[in-house]
């Protein structure tokens, strides 16, 4: 190459590389956002979609560097989303964000994952627990941030006292339950439940499912600080839009889904995630989910769990549910790209 060519070479490499530098910055190298989600349990495929979509790139698309972090017996999400600890939650459920909102937590809900009640009471079919009324005078276990105000509904809906119940906390393990020390425990239909069935055998099993009693408590509810959804309202949608994503993709690559959370928790058994991700999925696609789209806000179904807590004076007043579960964010996102 000649000196001449050289030069002219070199003097349009570098205005080609002016030029370039005064273009703008690729998306995913430009103004990303850090945000934390702070799940309410530790890592499961319960909550496969937001470890699959941080995987496969979905948040960073959408300008939003996401750190998970998983919760634990002592973490109230409640707590970690008012108080700026993180960014997004997946707290309980309606109760525990109702619950919070009448404490004067500032949080509102974006999402609702399960649209109905993820939890159902078991006892043995051989042993002395046939129906609701047979509860009175037995032991009972259930979590008490939640499941026990939908325990408390049940019973008053077959008019039972429930003063006459032995309603207890419940352990992390099912294994009193198993070993016959109680006779009524709670159970997720993705976990516990698949370990009962496991160890007791399921046709020995009869189930109580609260949405026989007339009562539903959506749950698994995604959260954002009042203050976030007011000043980052663009960091909230596209967060949603993500996360939607991120589940509607992991349930078409449920191997690679699980394999997703498993690189997280690989102590974790293979055959129960599997079942795991098939159920919550389940869980959140029934009800108006189905036409409406995942973690769809039902205002009637909330309305509906919130009558009932101010009725068990479990909160001491009703609130505007529009404002405190808002729609808006998923209503930014085309129903097509929303359905499951």
């Amino acid at each position: 190459m000649n000196k001449r060519r050289l030069l002219a070479l070199m003097a349009w490499a570098a205005t080609f590389g002016a030029t370039m530098a005064a273009l703008p910055a690729p998306a995913l190298a430009k103004d990303m956002v850090k945000a934390t989600l702070r799940l309410k349990w530790l890592p499961q495929t319960q909550f496969a979609g937001f470890y699959y979509a941080q995987q496969q790139g979905y948040y960073k698309e959408e300008g939003i560097d996401l750190t998970i972090n998983p919760g634990g017996p002592n973490l109230l999400t409640e707590n970690l989303v008012a108080t700026g600890a993180d960014t997004f939650g997946l707290s309980g459920g309606t109760d525990s964000v109702l619950a919070a909102i009448d404490k004067g937590m500032p949080i509102v809900s974006i999402g609702v994952a399960h649209q109905v009640t993820p939890f159902v009471f078991v006892a043995r079919k051989d042993g002395p627990v046939k129906t609701l009324k047979d509860f009175e005078g037995k032991k009972v276990t259930a979590w008490f941030t939640g499941a026990n105000y939908v325990l408390f509904g049940m019973l008053a809906n077959q008019h039972v006292d429930r003063s006459k119940v032995d309603i207890q906390p419940q352990q992390v393990s099912v294994t009193p339950f198993v070993n016959g020390d109680i006779d009524v425990v709670t159970a997720t239909w993705y976990n516990e439940l698949y370990t009962i069935r496991q160890r007791v055998g399921e046709d020995k099993l009869r189930l109580f499912k609260a949405e026989d009693y007339g009562i539903t408590f959506p749950r698994d509810t995604l959260i954002v600080s009042q203050k976030t959804a007011k000043e980052q309202p663009e960091l909230v949608k596209g967060f949603l839009r993500a996360s939607i994503r991120g589940w509607r993709e992991a349930m078409k690559h449920p191997k690679e889904a699980v394999d997703a959370v498993m690189k997280v928790a690989p102590t974790l058994d293979r055959t129960h995630q599997e079942f795991m991700l098939t159920e919550a999925y389940r869980l959140m696609t029934e009800g108006k989910a189905k036409t409406e789209g995942l973690f769809w806000i039902d205002p009637a179904a909330i309305r509906a769990a919130q009558d009932f807590l101010v009725t068990n004076k479990v909160v001491s007043k009703p609130v505007d549910v529009t404002q405190a579960f808002d729609a808006s964010f998923l209503k930014s996102i085309p129903t097509a790209d929303r359905l499951p």
